[in-house]
């Protein structure tokens, strides 16, 4: 099959969960192009991007900033690639019909990356603003396909809420598939007027193969290292796992608390640990590779994951960093937030408390510490969870079959 995946960025190491799709299929045989709106982060750039040569595969609408040059630049695309299909370029430039966008000279230079291409048999977009961005797409026949829109947790709560609650209402109408990563998701289509029959739940996954299940743990009266894997933005909560640290570190000499992970409020929580005299157990480590990550994992006792509803309405969707530590046999202390439940069994593979509550945070961690003996069975439970509902391999299969059926 030909694929294309329209997202916002690439590469970007937040968004792990696309780059496994993308390299499963290929592994699967099928040719994948991506179509982004702009380029990640190319210098922290995940081992998979070079393997698999995906910046070779990747293209990015290239708009001159400066007016003139746009329009001479223009006009010189339009003399070289008119012959291939002058209809497209001529749709691109109505500007009866689409205003701003044609005007700009946007849609001509968009219509550029697909003039001489085949179609393509699905169009995967993920997040649904880029399911719209696909329909339009398609709707100016620059693309073909079958359109299948992922939904993730920032596009069905912060959007909705700034777009209103039928921003969908098109997408839905002509899309022809949609996969939220959770129940709880699928749940908000409905509710949003997406019907049943075009909704399915695909989660997303980890390659159980690479993280080794290890339960050779220091027990009680040893040190405890307690980590949190995320990018430091409001949603992740990690706030919330500082002060309950700082609170633990009252009752415990023996805590060590890492932070994997960069973001817009790293600043602010280094300040935070300052003033509460942290520095010498709280540790912001910032960005690390995946070898790394899978190191600290490796060498820590509790994963803590604090999630929480932010401000302006963010969510998350399921973060991958949970599976990868409960794949590893870490114990989980977390939130009732989003699809968090769906993943984490309260009492089974970790503890789950309601959103901003630092004092349950507290309460859960002081049982792991005082419970070490239940380390075990908690962390053989997640694994065993993650195995049979979030293996990457497992879900890349199933993609591919859901391709099949959407074709058929």
């Amino acid at each position: 099959m030909r694929i294309a995946f329209i997202v916002t960025e690439f590469p970007t190491l937040p968004e792990m969960f696309i780059l496994n799709q993308i390299t499963g299929l290929i592994d699967r045989g099928h040719e994948v192009d991506i179509f982004a709106q702009g380029k990640g982060n190319t210098l922290k750039i995940h081992p998979d991007v070079k393997k698999y040569s995906l910046l070779g595969r990747t293209y990015y609408p290239k708009i001159p900033s400066n007016k003139f040059w746009r329009v001479l630049k223009a006009v010189w695309l339009i003399f070289v690639n008119s012959h291939k299909n002058p209809l497209m370029i001529l749709r691109s430039l109505n500007v009866f019909k689409y205003k701003r966008q044609a005007l700009s000279l946007r849609l001509l230079y968009i219509a550029l990356l697909y003039i001489d291409r085949k179609p393509y048999d699905i169009i995967h977009c993920h997040f649904g603003e880029n399911g719209l961005r696909g329909l339009r797409l398609r709707e100016l026949e620059f693309i073909h396909g079958k359109l299948i829109t992922t939904f993730h947790g920032y596009d069905m709560s912060i959007y909705v809420k700034q777009q209103g609650n039928d921003v969908y209402n098109i997408l839905f109408d002509k899309g022809d598939l949609f996969l939220p990563i959770s129940e709880r998701w699928k749940n908000r289509l409905v509710e949003l007027g997406c019907g049943e029959n075009k909704i399915l739940v695909h989660h997303m996954g980890v390659d159980c193969g690479k993280l080794s299940f290890n339960m050779s743990k220091s027990g009680n009266g040893k040190h405890v290292r307690i980590l949190t894997i995320a990018r430091l933005v409001e949603k992740k909560g990690v706030e919330y796992g500082i002060r309950a640290v700082s609170e633990l570190s009252r009752k415990y000499n023996n805590i060590e608390y890492n932070i994997v992970g960069d973001g817009s409020l790293r600043d602010r929580y280094g300040r935070l640990i300052a003033e509460l005299r942290m520095g010498d157990i709280i540790h912001l480590l910032g960005w690390k590779d995946q070898e790394q990550v899978y190191n600290l994992i490796a060498t820590s006792h509790i994963f803590l994951c604090p999630s929480v509803t932010s401000t302006n309405g963010d969510q998350e969707g399921i973060p991958v960093a949970l599976m990868e530590a409960m794949m590893a046999g870490l114990p989980i202390v977390s939130t009732r937030h989003s699809g968090i439940p769906e993943l984490v069994q309260d009492g089974v593979s970790g503890f789950l408390v309601p959103e901003r509550d630092v004092s349950a945070l507290v309460e859960k961690l002081i049982y792991l510490i005082e419970h070490p003996e239940i380390w075990p069975e908690m962390g053989r439970a997640g694994r065993a969870y993650v195995e049979a509902n979030y293996d990457i391999n497992k879900l890349n299969d199933r993609l591919v079959e859901i391709y099949k059926e959407v074709l058929s």
